[in-house]
Protein backbone atom coordinates (compact mmCIF):
# COMPACT_ATOMS: atom_id res chain seq x y z
CA UNK A 1 0.00 0.00 0.00
CA UNK A 2 2.70 2.52 0.88
CA UNK A 3 4.27 1.74 -2.37
CA UNK A 4 1.17 2.50 -4.21
CA UNK A 5 1.32 5.99 -2.46
CA UNK A 6 5.15 6.29 -3.33
CA UNK A 7 4.00 5.62 -6.80
CA UNK A 8 0.95 8.28 -6.65
CA UNK A 9 2.95 10.86 -5.05
CA UNK A 10 6.39 10.52 -7.49
CA UNK A 11 3.91 11.84 -10.12
CA UNK A 12 2.34 15.11 -9.82
CA UNK A 13 1.99 16.44 -13.03
CA UNK A 14 -0.71 13.94 -14.00
CA UNK A 15 -4.37 14.25 -13.34
CA UNK A 16 -6.72 11.64 -14.21
CA UNK A 17 -9.22 14.13 -15.78
CA UNK A 18 -11.85 13.26 -12.70
CA UNK A 19 -11.25 16.71 -10.72
CA UNK A 20 -11.84 18.37 -14.09
CA UNK A 21 -15.44 16.37 -14.08
CA UNK A 22 -16.06 16.92 -10.58
CA UNK A 23 -15.73 20.23 -11.19
CA UNK A 24 -17.93 20.65 -13.93
CA UNK A 25 -20.51 18.95 -12.20
CA UNK A 26 -20.02 21.14 -8.96
CA UNK A 27 -20.39 24.54 -11.22
CA UNK A 28 -23.59 22.87 -12.61
CA UNK A 29 -25.55 21.54 -9.45
CA UNK A 30 -24.05 25.23 -8.12
CA UNK A 31 -26.00 27.14 -11.57
CA UNK A 32 -29.39 24.84 -11.01
CA UNK A 33 -29.80 25.07 -7.13
CA UNK A 34 -28.49 28.79 -6.68
CA UNK A 35 -28.02 31.15 -9.41
CA UNK A 36 -31.24 29.65 -11.78
CA UNK A 37 -33.65 30.16 -9.61
CA UNK A 38 -32.84 33.59 -8.18
CA UNK A 39 -32.63 34.58 -12.25
CA UNK A 40 -36.42 33.25 -12.45
CA UNK A 41 -37.58 35.01 -9.31
CA UNK A 42 -35.89 38.60 -9.81
CA UNK A 43 -37.63 38.33 -13.82
CA UNK A 44 -41.01 37.32 -12.25
CA UNK A 45 -40.50 40.33 -9.75
CA UNK A 46 -40.25 42.95 -12.48
CA UNK A 47 -42.84 41.53 -14.64
CA UNK A 48 -45.28 41.67 -11.48
CA UNK A 49 -43.71 45.45 -10.93
CA UNK A 50 -44.27 46.79 -14.41
CA UNK A 51 -47.81 45.49 -14.04
CA UNK A 52 -48.93 47.34 -11.02
CA UNK A 53 -51.91 49.52 -11.92
CA UNK A 54 -53.56 52.53 -10.51
CA UNK A 55 -56.11 51.25 -7.25
CA UNK A 56 -54.41 47.59 -6.64
CA UNK A 57 -53.80 47.22 -2.88
CA UNK A 58 -50.06 46.29 -2.42
CA UNK A 59 -48.12 45.25 0.82
CA UNK A 60 -44.20 46.72 0.96
CA UNK A 61 -41.43 44.81 2.30
CA UNK A 62 -41.64 46.38 5.57
CA UNK A 63 -45.74 45.62 6.11
CA UNK A 64 -47.30 48.56 5.31
CA UNK A 65 -50.55 47.93 3.51
CA UNK A 66 -52.15 50.47 0.80
CA UNK A 67 -53.13 50.93 -2.72
CA UNK A 68 -51.54 52.07 -5.74
CA UNK A 69 -52.28 55.81 -6.22
CA UNK A 70 -50.23 56.97 -8.81
CA UNK A 71 -47.14 55.58 -10.87
CA UNK A 72 -44.17 57.92 -11.04
CA UNK A 73 -41.63 58.12 -13.79
CA UNK A 74 -38.72 58.05 -11.66
CA UNK A 75 -39.27 54.20 -10.79
CA UNK A 76 -41.09 55.24 -7.51
CA UNK A 77 -44.78 55.46 -6.68
CA UNK A 78 -47.43 56.96 -4.59
CA UNK A 79 -49.64 54.80 -2.13
CA UNK A 80 -52.50 55.32 -0.18
CA UNK A 81 -52.16 54.37 3.35
CA UNK A 82 -55.31 55.71 4.75
CA UNK A 83 -57.83 58.04 2.78
CA UNK A 84 -56.16 61.35 2.49
CA UNK A 85 -53.19 60.12 3.31
CA UNK A 86 -49.70 59.41 0.84
CA UNK A 87 -46.30 57.81 1.07
CA UNK A 88 -43.99 57.80 -2.28
CA UNK A 89 -41.85 54.51 -2.21
CA UNK A 90 -39.73 52.55 -4.23
CA UNK A 91 -41.61 49.92 -6.58
CA UNK A 92 -38.69 47.87 -5.75
CA UNK A 93 -40.12 47.88 -2.17
CA UNK A 94 -43.25 46.14 -2.62
CA UNK A 95 -43.37 42.64 -1.69
CA UNK A 96 -44.70 40.16 -4.27
CA UNK A 97 -45.35 37.55 -2.17
CA UNK A 98 -46.67 39.17 0.28
CA UNK A 99 -49.05 41.10 -2.10
CA UNK A 100 -50.22 37.74 -3.63
CA UNK A 101 -51.68 36.69 -0.33
CA UNK A 102 -53.49 40.26 0.07
CA UNK A 103 -55.03 39.34 -2.62
CA UNK A 104 -55.58 35.84 -3.27
CA UNK A 105 -58.66 35.81 -0.63
CA UNK A 106 -60.17 38.45 -2.91
CA UNK A 107 -59.27 36.38 -5.79
CA UNK A 108 -61.01 33.07 -4.02
CA UNK A 109 -64.23 35.38 -3.16
CA UNK A 110 -65.02 36.60 -6.44
CA UNK A 111 -65.03 32.78 -7.84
Amino acid sequence: MSQLMVLLAAQPGKSSGFEFIFLGLMILVFWLFMIRPQAKKAKEQKKFIENLQKGDKIVTIAGIHGRVHKMNEDNTLEMEVSPGSYIRIERSAISMEWTANLNKPAAAAKK
